[in-house]
């Protein structure tokens, strides 16, 4: 089977694009709204005092800000479970972990963290002075901080040019562990099972075995039989009528000498093994004679247990569902429910069907929004395609949206 590694990661002026794109809009909305905030203060003097009226300004910073707010965490949740945002789907580019899947909500959020740190220290340490009521200082401190803090934001997009490693990582997918790659110009990693490409199952072609002779142990040729039969060596009650068909297995033996003391017991004679000269029988060749233990039973199935990433160790049934809240189908026979905490919700409520057998489990994506993915122990990683039962065995680390669980044995 060969790899398809036909990726091509996001040169950074695409990268600066998406981003662009992506946050000129709420940029925009807060920029007005703060600007009409501001230059609807109005001020009043009273008992000798100068009082400044902010209601404009909360107002339509506050709007302003919960509107940016909930854009981000729209952001975040889309490109958490996609790799794709506006910016990443107009200039052609998805952002993945490390792996070349679906980054996850708290790889983005932490990406866009180190991104926007200029930005965001702008505005704390512009805060306290509107809280002291200096509105004059902060209106020409503010926008000298934000422009330090968008060139800040470029540099730290387009850092990937600085990246020795073929120019895959910027400074924030070092700090979040992520990728971006061009969809336009290569495959889209994200959707076609990773960095190492979709994983083929079909069979290989083996050469065509071939046919060798195989004789039963123990049964010599029709002329050999015959020629022992004539030299009367064959002390066996059976005859051979017809030397072209094969009887059953001969059984040679000799009379053992019984002491005197023990030939008034009521036993049968006991009989060695009488070796021919010049055959290969021997008494072993009787295959009738072996007899099953009667304290034999059927090897019992080995235990199986699944660790969490979060430590939590779970010893499984034969049948097992799996995820945020997992519920059977009607009819269906499910022995365990395995609930496991999401407060992402990265994993869909019934993510997961557990089949154990063989020595392993059986996994079947059950329709996930996120997805699963398998890496065995020599760490090849096989995306799970939804209602697909594929076998996992010991030592292998499955992925279900942004969590793990290590199978084993008990």
């Amino acid at each position: 089977m060969t790899t398809k590694l036909d990726v091509v990661p996001a040169a950074a002026g695409k990268r600066l694009g998406a981003a662009v794109l992506d946050w000129l809009g709420p940029l925009i909305v807060l920029a007005i709204a703060f600007a009409i905030g501001m230059a609807g203060i109005t001020t009043t003097r009273r008992g000798g005092f100068i009082v400044y009226d902010t209601s404009l300004l909360v107002l339509l910073g506050g709007i302003g800000s919960a509107l940016t707010l909930v854009y981000l965490i729209a952001l975040v949740v889309i490109e958490g479970r996609s790799g794709n945002t506006i910016g990443n789907q107009l200039m052609g580019i998805r952002s993945t972990d490390a792996d070349g899947y679906a980054p996850g909500g708290g790889a983005v959020f932490l990406r866009g963290l180190v991104t926007g740190a200029g930005v965001l220290l702008a505005v704390l340490a512009t805060a306290p002075l509107v809280m002291l009521g200096l509105y004059g200082i902060a209106v020409w401190v503010l926008p000298g901080l934000l422009l330090l803090g968008t060139a800040w934001a470029v540099l730290v997009v387009v850092s990937n040019n600085r990246d020795r490693e073929g120019r895959l990582r910027g400074w924030h997918d070092k700090a979040a562990k992520t990728l971006a790659f061009d969809v336009k110009e290569g495959r889209n990693p994200v959707q076609t099972g990773g960095i190492q490409g979709p994983y083929s199952f079909a069979p290989i072609d083996l050469p065509p075995v071939q046919a060798v002779a195989s004789p039963a142990p123990g049964i010599a040729s029709p002329a050999r039989l015959s020629q022992l039969h004539n030299a009367n060596q064959l002390h066996n009650p059976h005859q051979l009528n017809n030397p072209n068909q094969l009887q059953p297995p001969v059984r040679l033996f000799a009379p053992l000498q019984v002491p005197d003391e023990l030939a008034t017991q009521s036993q049968p004679p006991l009989q060695v093994p009488l070796q021919v000269p010049g055959t290969s029988q021997h008494p072993d060749d009787d295959v009738d004679r072996t007899q099953l233990r009667s304290d034999a039973r059927p090897r019992e199935e080995a235990v199986m247990r699944i660790k969490l990433d979060d430590g939590q160790d779970i010893r499984l049934a034969r049948t097992v569902l799996l995820g945020r809240n997992p519920e059977a189908l009607a009819g269906e026979d499910v022995e365990q429910l395995v609930p496991v905490a999401d407060p992402d919700r990265s994993i869909s409520k019934t993510h997961l069907h557990l089949r154990l057998a063989d020595g392993g489990a059986w996994v079947t994506d059950r329709n996930s929004t996120n997805g699963s993915a398998v890496t065995t122990p020599d760490g090849v990683q096989t995306r799970l395609l939804p209602g697909q039962e594929v076998f996992v065995r010991p030592g292998s680390t499955v992925q279900f949206g942004d969590r793990t669980f290590h199978l084993g044995q008990a």
